[in-house]
C-alpha cells in the first residue's frame, strides 16, 4: 500500500472517532515564544522527570475552575453568544461507561461573509462538562446537520469523535475546528491580521464531552465567538491535527487484570462507545507508520504536504498524561521545539501562541506523549478504576489520548 493511500485510509478512519482539543491563538507558550515581560506562566519544568512519581500528584478535572476571562473587543469585532435552547441531561449512549459526547447545532446568524477571530465557552454545569470543541458548519452542510439533529427526540445527537457529518475529516491538515475549551481555558483570540473564514449562513456545532463520574445532572452550556466582517488583507487560519497512537501497558506485577490484554481493552472500548470504539488504536498506526509496541511513551512523525506557518500550538491528553512535546524537523539542524509541557496539567491545556515558524513541503512535525499508570493510584477520578488496564486511544475521561494541534496559515 502506498504512503499516500495509507494516509488517506487512516484519515478516513480518523474521521469516524477522533476527538480532542483544538488550537487557537492565545496565550503564549514557554517554548518558541515571543518574549513578554508580563509573562509569568511556566509550561516547562526541566527538573521534573515526567515518568517519576512526584510528592504531590497533578490536578484532576476540577469543577471549581474559575470562569474564563473575557478580553476587550478589537475594532470591528462583535461577540455572538449561543446557548443550548434547553437543558440536556447526559447519559452513556450504550448504557455502559461514564461518558457521553453530544453535538448541539447552534446558529450565530451570520448575515454576511465574516471571519471568526476568537472563541470562548461557558460550561453550564462544570460537574459534568469535561471539554468542549466547536466545529464550523459551512452553508452547504447545514441541511445535513439539521437532518442529523432531527434524528433524535432530544436536542442534539450522539457524536463520539467529531460531528459525525460526512467528510468532516477528509483532510486532517485542515480540520473544521473553530476552537475548544477545557478546564482552565480562557477566551482565545487570533493575532491581528488573521481570521478563520466564516461564510454567510454558517452554523456552529458545539460538541460537549460529558463525564459522569460524579453522576448525571442537567447542563445548559453556551459558547461565544468573536466575528469581524470579511475584508482584504486578512490571512486565513486552519487547524492541523497531530494525533499519535496510545499503547500503554499495565505495570509489572499488576499485569494480571482482565483488561491488561490489548484485545480485551479494545473489546471493552467497543462495549462503552459502540462499534467505532477503539478504532483509532489501529488507524493511528497507519497514519503514523508505527508498529504496535507497548510503551508509556508514544510519538507520531508526519511529513507536511504544503508550506505553512505555525502561529499557535496546543496539546491534549487525559488524566494519565505526564508530558507532551511538539517539534518541527526533529534530528536536523533546523529542529525547533514548538511546545513542551511537563508535568502535564489537565486543568491547564489552553492553546499557546508561538513566534511564527515557517515550514516548507516535506518538512516534518512530531508529537510525543508520556503517560504514567501510577496516576490511577492517586487521582480521585480513578476511585473505582485503580486496577491497571492496557490503555489505547479512547474517548472516555479515564481513557487516554495523545493529540497535538497546530494553528497554521498555509502558503498561497
Amino acid at each position: 500500500m502506498s504512503r499516500r493511500h495509507t494516509t488517506w485510509v487512516a484519515a478516513a478512519l480518523l474521521g469516524l472517532v477522533l476527538s480532542g482539543c483544538s488550537a487557537s491563538d492565545d496565550p503564549e507558550p514557554q517554548a518558541a515564544r515571543e518574549p513578554s515581560a508580563s509573562d509569568t506562566q511556566a509550561t516547562e519544568t526541566p527538573s521534573v522527570d515526567p515518568g517519576a512519581e512526584p510528592t504531590d500528584p497533578p490536578s484532576s478535572h476540577h469543577p471549581d475552575v474559575k470562569p474564563a476571562k473575557l478580553k476587550p473587543l478589537r475594532k470591528g469585532e462583535r461577540r455572538v453568544t449561543m446557548t443550548m435552547p434547553e437543558t440536556y441531561t447526559p447519559s452513556p449512549p450504550t448504557g455502559t461507561g461514564t461518558d457521553d459526547y453530544r453535538c448541539f447545532l447552534l446558529d450565530p446568524h451570520i448575515a454576511r461573509d465574516s471571519y471568526l477571530t476568537g472563541t470562548n465557552v461557558v460550561p453550564g454545569n462544570p460537574d459534568v462538562v469535561h471539554h468542549v470543541i466547536l466545529f464550523r458548519i459551512l452553508p452547504e452542510q447545514v441541511a445535513q446537520a439539521e437532518a442529523k439533529d432531527a434524528e433524535t427526540a432530544d436536542q442534539g445527537w450522539t457524536c463520539f469523535g467529531g460531528t459525525g457529518l460526512e467528510g468532516e475529516f477528509g483532510d486532517i491538515e485542515d480540520a473544521p475546528w473553530l476552537g475548544a475549551w477545557a478546564p482552565g481555558g480562557d477566551e482565545t483570540m487570533v493575532r491581528d491580521g488573521y481570521g478563520v473564514d466564516l461564510p454567510r449562513g454558517s452554523r456552529v456545532v458545539m460538541q460537549v464531552h460529558y463525564n459522569l463520574l460524579a453522576g448525571a445532572s442537567p447542563d445548559m452550556s453556551s459558547t461565544q465567538i468573536r466575528v469581524s466582517p470579511r475584508k482584504p488583507g486578512i490571512t486565513q487560519l486552519h487547524t492541523f491535527l497531530l494525533p499519535a497512537p496510545v499503547e500503554m501497558p499495565c505495570r509489572p506485577g499488576r499485569d494480571d487484570g482482565p483488561l491488561c490484554d490489548r484485545e480485551a481493552s479494545l473489546a471493552d472500548a467497543r462495549v462503552r462507545f459502540g462499534p467505532s470504539g477503539g478504532g483509532l488504536a489501529q488507524a493511528l498506526h497507519l497514519l503514523c507508520g508505527t508498529p504496535v509496541v507497548a510503551s508509556d511513551t508514544t510519538m507520531c512523525l508526519r511529513t507536511i504536504g504544503r508550506g505553512m506557518t505555525i502561529t499557535a500550538a496546543a496539546g491534549h491528553m487525559h488524566l494519565l498524561g505526564r508530558r507532551i512535546t511538539i517539534e518541527t524537523n526533529p534530528g536536523t539542524p533546523e529542529a525547533r521545539t514548538v511546545l513542551d509541557i511537563k508535568p502535564w496539567d489537565f486543568d491547564d491545556q489552553g492553546s499557546r501562541r508561538v513566534r511564527p515558524i515557517h515550514l516548507d513541503p516535506f518538512d516534518t512535525v512530531k508529537v510525543t506523549c508520556t503517560h504514567a499508570q501510577w496516576l490511577r493510584d492517586k487521582l480521585p477520578a480513578f476511585e473505582t478504576q485503580r486496577e491497571d488496564k492496557y490503555v489505547v486511544w479512547g474517548e472516555g475521561t479515564t481513557d487516554e489520548m495523545c493529540l497535538g494541534t497546530l494553528t497554521v496559515a498555509y502558503d498561497e
